[in-house]
């Protein structure tokens, strides 16, 4: 057994190749069983073992800063910094987190969970070091691939990068989620030829020397060049990198890890930036992974039955057999999201734009103005990316682009970065955006349909990654209207639970009922425009509390709280949500709780505004 000394980089320097590969099926070994029992991405992370190993072998982290975008492709960085033991309790409360972490350790310097950063990041770090504001920092390594080149800001790094000339080694892990180009038997010649700092400074030499013969100097040197140039566009890939001032090396094979090193050596010789193109197998090492022609294991998450992503799922093939000119639109997730089967019965209605929100969003409102109905299916927490869009390029234009947001409010083992806590903020500040929250799965359906048929400009539909509700049919409401979920006797309290969190408003009436309390509670349904006769009965109570899986400040109770001080109601409102910060990982249920965002909280708090 090698794994259970590796403690650390230092470690993994001591091995040879014959180790190293038994090594490197222990790691995968380990992190099947570590994901199995506690979730998380799996095959990104099977694919990227050779590759960490070189990586660490070459470059001295954290010396060497060592850079994953996404970071979901650092268990294997994880372990080999000395995390192993942490690996127990995964994606847990208190335990290790299941992307780069700077809390962790120092060999973390970012912590990039979501993609096509990485680059400008790694701009920053250069431009910082060749300053000399970060003494005694040594390379630094920009790991991207798993699709993060499809994003814009990739290509906006790259570009920075090959202007400035800074030194930077950038990694493009290439396992068929992005641009792979040919090889030839004289592209791997010239591969090597061109890979060799030796051979590339005696070519300079050369081109100096023709530059300076007397009278020809001028036409030798271009003569040279145009040879080159020649060469390389005949041969060898596309000289995309090149052209934008980032030297290219590569493909090389990923899962070859003496091949990689020496790749990698080669390209920390060189002045300026550089690209090392390896490719990779996703899932390597892991029959039901590489099996998974769709995914290849990228995490342990599904559609389950019963929960919100299914009713869109359903929803959504039906509503594209009544509506043709209904589209769909994802950022490379038409899986996790729901539009896989509606992409399988309408394949040119179904549009992947890879990981490129902003230009999902765009792209919709040209597809809006031309007359379609563009549907854009994105976890909460990615529609933050493209906010400006959504609000000039989409609201400003007053287009009919129908948002729905998997994975709104507090979703728990992803952490910080995936929390969707800030779509119902942003989305009630986009004047004419009609916003909706379904309390059950019949609701969302409901709202689907709605959203297509009664709705003109833009909508956004939020729903959680908890299993959804199942309710009667006189418990679904219709329209733009709220709904009132349980009329209390009397006008001391009114309860209003934003989407999810009717369901524990629901259970706190109860038990305020047990103490003689008869508590209102109203199911908003569209949180804008707010329903009239929500406001009037609300504004009849003495106490109104407002409930949401969301930042409390701005968000839906805010709207809620607005509207009754307008109509100069006299009574007392208390906005409950998520409070303002940066919230860690641990189970949706367990946060919720902390932030008194459950039945027990609810009443604690309709008690103390009694009092």
């Amino acid at each position: 057994m090698y794994l259970e000394h590796i403690d650390g980089p230092a470690d993994v320097r001591e091995l040879d190749y014959d180790e190293l590969d038994a090594l490197a099926t222990e790691i995968r070994s380990f992190v099947v069983e570590a994901v199995t029992k506690n979730g998380g991405h799996l095959g990104s992370n099977l694919g990227v073992v050779e590759l960490t190993l070189a990586l660490h072998r070459v470059f001295d982290s954290p010396r060497d800063l060592i850079l994953w975008d996404t970071g979901h492709q650092a268990y294997i960085h994880k372990i080999v910094t000395g995390r192993r033991d942490g690996f127990a309790h995964l994606r847990q409360e208190g335990g290790l987190s299941g992307y780069p972490s700077r809390a962790e350790s120092d060999h973390d310097i970012i912590e990039n969970s979501h993609a096509s950063t990485v680059l400008a990041y790694a701009y920053g770090l250069a431009t910082a070091r060749d300053l000399e504001a970060d003494p005694g920092r040594g390379h630094i390594v920009a790991v991207i691939g798993d699709g993060s080149m499809t994003g814009g800001m990739a290509f906006e790094g790259i570009n920075n990068l090959g202007h400035s000339g800074r030194k930077v080694t950038i990694v493009l892990n290439d396992n068929g989620r992005s641009y792979a180009p040919t090889v030839s038997k004289l592209g791997d010649s010239l591969l090597k030829i061109r890979a060799n700092p030796k051979y590339m400074r005696r070519q300079r030499e050369l081109e100096r020397f023709a530059v300076n013969l007397p009278k020809v100097g001028t036409v030798a040197e271009r003569g040279i060049s145009a040879t080159k140039a020649a060469i390389r566009q005949f041969w060898e890939p596309p000289a995309f990198f090149e052209d934008l001032g980032v030297r290219y090396l590569g493909p090389y094979d990923g899962h070859d890890i003496a091949s990689v090193e020496t790749a990698l050596r080669n390209a920390a010789q060189f002045d300026g930036p550089s690209v090392v193109h390896v490719l990779t197998q996703k899932g390597r090492g892991y029959a039901p992974a590489e099996a998974d022609t769709v995914k290849y294991m990228h995490d342990t998450g599904s559609i389950r039955p019963g929960s919100y992503t299914a009713a869109f799922t359903e929803t959504l093939v039906k509503l594209g057999e009544e509506h043709p000119n209904l589209v769909a639109i994802t950022a490379a997730m038409p899986d996790s999201t729901g539009v896989l089967a509606f992409s399988e019965r309408f394949p040119d209605r179904c549009f992947d734009v890879g990981i490129a929100e902003q230009h999902a969003v765009t792209s919709a409102a040209g597809m809006a103005i031309g007359g379609l109905t563009p549907v854009i299916a994105l976890y909460s927490s990615f529609l933050t990316r493209a906010i400006d869009q959504v609000n000039l390029d989409v609201g400003l234009l007053g287009q009919h682009v129908i948002f729905c947001l998997d994975r709104a409010g507090v979703t728990g083992d992803d952490g910080a970065s995936h929390h969707g806590v800030l779509d119902m903020v942003l989305c009630t500040k986009v004047p004419g955006m009609t916003v909706m929250a379904p309390s059950s799965y019949q609701e969302l359906q409901v709202m689907m349909s709605d959203a297509v048929t009664m709705c003109d400009g833009p909508v956004s539909i939020r729903w959680p990654k908890t299993t959804a509700v199942f309710v009667e049919e006189d418990e679904v409401g219709y329209g733009l209207t709220a709904r009132k979920a349980r009329s209390g006797s009397g006008d001391r309290v009114c309860l209003i639970g934003v989407g999810k969190m009717l369901a524990p408003a629901l259970e706190a009436a109860e038990m305020l009922a047990d103490e003689g309390i008869d508590a209102t509670v109203w199911d908003p349904r569209i949180v804008v425009p707010l329903d009239p006769d929500l406001l009037e009965d609300a504004a009849g109570h003495d106490v109104v509390v407002t409930i949401e899986d969301g930042f409390r400040q701005g968000g839906a109770g805010t709207g809620i709280e607005t509207a009754l001080c307008d109509m100069e109601a006299d009574c007392k409102v208390e906005v409950m949500g998520v409070p303002v910060m940066y919230i860690p990982h641990a189970k949706p249920d367990k946060i919720l709780s902390e932030f008194g965002l459950d039945a027990q909280g609810i009443t604690a708090t309709v008690q103390r505004l009694l009092s």
